[in-house]
């Protein structure tokens, strides 16, 4: 039998209101979404039957089901049509940590930081998920399963690393539950997996240039490595677990593989997974360091003349030499999370998907 009318009505009413209710509740902006870490963020929030928009400088890919805004972040008149509708924000867009611009790091990590929460406000999103770094607390010495009450790093090891601190500031002190904009913080460590630019393509070159021979150290300290599916995991579950009373209102959190592993058998196991030898030579930690200082001081007394941009410096041999791991231990209670990617696993995919840099046998 048909509806009668005023039946009819409130059948139009439900059809026309309902899924209009739910995918605001479902849609999300990824900032940053061409990058790396972005990018695998929009494959899982597809996945998961999210709506999402991409705001970037640039597009590196298609998807039918994703809807591209293309501009410059601390235009906040460029960022507020992406932000329309959506109840999430996912942050991650920065420079490569690798980039020696000072200027562009200040630009997207700490203004572009303020025009996105300016915008999110005016454009009333509820939740502001930030891509933080554990490096945020690190200075270059030993950290063992540090847990987020570690302070800020007074020294930061990197301008990359004191503007992301500023960063992290400026999201968390932005939670406002009075208002309805709620947000938080995830501090992934060491990210790695299918499609870096970064990591394993930079230690494959500096294989294949004779720079990879040498373990700093003893070669026993613990490092985290984190695989990206973990890390968007990460994202996600925050997003969905942010509400008022949320343990996850203004924090920040770590996430990790939760399988710290020595720094040089895990650059061994790629190297060997891409049949490269991996480094057998020990040089003492306090020996690469001051090596490292007096090659920065040498560098620092040429600039006048001559520019020269060092791979060996102080940062990255703390970077290799010591311990920095962190505990998970917060997000398991406030958001429940585990990895869905092991370690070992991580490895094979993430070597597997890497047949152009593996080498050529004679």
């Amino acid at each position: 039998n048909p509806p009668a009318p005023g039946e009819l009505s409130t059948v139009c009413w439900l059809i026309a209101v309902i899924p209009v209710s739910l995918q605001a509740g479902r849609s999300c902006t990824v900032i940053g979404g061409s990058g790396f870490l972005g990018q695998h963020m929009v494959e899982q929030l597809l996945a998961k039957g999210y709506r999402v928009n991409v705001f970037d400088i640039q597009q590196s890919f298609e998807r039918e089901q994703v809807t591209f805004y293309l501009g410059d972040l601390c235009d906040k008149e460029a960022l507020l049509p992406a932000l329309q509708g959506v109840s999430v924000v996912f942050h991650c867009a920065s420079p490569a940590p690798s980039s020696d611009n000072r200027e562009l790091f200040y630009k997207v990590n700490f203004l572009g930081t303020k025009t996105v929460i300016a915008a999110c406000r005016e454009a009333r999103v509820q939740k502001l998920v930030l891509t933080s770094s554990a490096s945020v607390v690190f200075e270059g010495t030993d950290i063992k399963n540090g847990s987020e009450d570690l302070p800020y790093a007074q020294k930061p090891i990197d301008y990359y690393t004191e503007t992301k601190i500023l960063q992290e500031k400026e999201v968390l002190s932005a939670n406002d539950p009075d208002n309805d904009f709620l947000t938080t913080a995830i501090r992934p460590h060491g990210i790695f997996g299918p499609r870096d630019p970064q990591l394993v393509p930079i230690l494959i070159q500096a294989a294949q240039s004779g720079k990879m021979k040498f373990i700093i150290g003893d070669g026993k300290n613990l490092v985290d490595f984190t695989y990206v599916e973990n890390v968007v995991h990460g994202h996600i579950l925050a997003a969905e677990k942010l509400h008022k009373d949320s343990p996850l209102c203004g924090k920040a959190f770590h996430i990790t593989n939760d399988e710290p592993i020595p720094f040089w058998t895990f650059m061994s196991r790629i190297l060997t997974g891409l049949d490269y030898d991996p480094p057998k030579y020990h040089i003492p930690y306090w020996l690469a360091y001051y090596l490292a200082l007096l090659l920065a001081l040498l560098l620092a007394l040429l600039r006048p003349l001559v520019t020269i941009k060092a791979t060996f410096t102080p940062m990255r041999v703390a970077l290799a030499g010591t311990f920095h791991y962190y505990s998970c231990e917060r997000a398991k209670r406030a958001m429940g999370y585990r990895p869905v990617v092991s370690l070992d696993e991580a490895i094979a995919r993430t070597v597997q998907s890497y047949p152009s840099l593996r080498r050529a046998r004679a």
